[in-house]
């Protein structure tokens, strides 16, 4: 792993120094944003406005599409039910929809990376047309992390969404790993993302720490870095076997407390300690596994899970 890079300040900016006078933002001319016009209403949508966004001074359009017509990025996240109940509760109570969508046009539909919940609450509750900012950039569907606000993610729907997006890019892209790592944040959502794909009920915090110094983004092209992926991801399978068997000796003990597994993990992590920067990916991993496996039960107390404690359970 990287050194740390030291933390740049964010430096100060003079009030209303930035992006573009209100006036600039109404001339919003652009041959990309024409074409999109015209396959809106050819989709049976109405464009409602255009204007460039005042930060970035990029083309957007403001349009009501036809809300079978929309559908969320293929790559991430079931909805939350209960948040798409309280979403419906609210639209119903104040009698507006006042939050539109992001969208792209891409093969015939249009798809969201931010506003699937809002996008299946005006479809539960029977509404006709979804107003969404569409972008003319099909790009920004694989900025779902940094654009997703509406609901904090936790790690598994992290995970999930990043390898999704791996796959994708894998069919499309050809550029390497390393530079989708703005789209994928963390190269262990890579990893843990192909682990609960195979084990939906992963403790995956509990490897994240060792993830965290052990992974980074590969060089490789995309669609080699996937398999690479799948590889790591069974080394993290591997080691949550050896976990697992651990944590039920210990409940045999006795022992009891929502934080065994990461415990146990915290026992075996030996990268915990060290002042190393780098670290090898299979040496390390195969040498937690061996400890994990040669974990000796009888030396623990009830007292030192208590105050080693852990990293809380993943959010379902």
């Amino acid at each position: 792993m990287p050194p740390r890079k030291k933390p740049v300040r964010r430096k100060k900016v003079a009030p209303s120094s930035v992006g573009l006078s209100p006036a600039q933002t109404k001339d919003a001319a652009s041959p990309d944003l024409d074409t999109l016009s015209r396959q809106v209403e050819t989709d049976g949508g109405v464009v409602l406005g255009r204007y460039k966004d005042p930060f970035g001074g990029q083309p957007l359009l403001l349009a009501g599409l036809p809300v079978e017509q929309v559908e969320p990025t293929p790559y991430q996240r079931d909805p939350s039910d209960a948040h798409v109940k309280r979403l419906m509760a609210v639209i119903e109570k104040i009698g507006r929809f006042l939050d539109p969508i992001v969208a792209v046009h891409e093969d015939g539909h249009y798809l969201t990376p931010n506003g699937n919940h809002r996008l299946q609450a005006l479809k539960k509750l029977g509404v006709k047309t979804v107003v969404a900012l569409l972008v003319p950039d099909r790009e920004v569907a694989f900025k779902i992390l940094a654009l997703n606000t509406e609901k904090a993610h936790n790690l598994r729907e992290k995970s999930l969404e990043t390898i999704r997006m791996a796959r994708a890019l894998a069919k499309s892209g050809d550029g390497s790993e390393e530079s989708f790592a703005f789209e994928f944040e963390q190269p262990a959502y890579l990893t843990l993302g192909v682990c609960y794909e195979e084990r939906p009920r992963l403790s995956g915090g509990a490897y994240q720490s060792i993830l965290r110094r052990v992974d980074e983004f590969l060089s490789e092209p995309i669609s080699k870095a996937v398999k690479e992926r799948e590889r790591r991801g069974k080394k993290i399978l591997k080691l949550d076997d050896a976990v697992s068997a651990v944590v039920e000796k210990l409940k045999k003990r006795g022992l009891t407390s929502p934080y065994l597994k990461p415990f146990v993990v915290a026992r075996v992590n030996y990268t915990r300690f060290s002042k190393a920067t780098s670290f090898d990916y299979d040496e390390t991993l195969d040498r937690i596994i061996s400890s994990a496996q040669k974990f000796n039960v009888e030396r623990v107390k009830q007292d030192d899970v208590v105050k080693v404690g852990g990293a809380a359970p993943d959010e379902d």
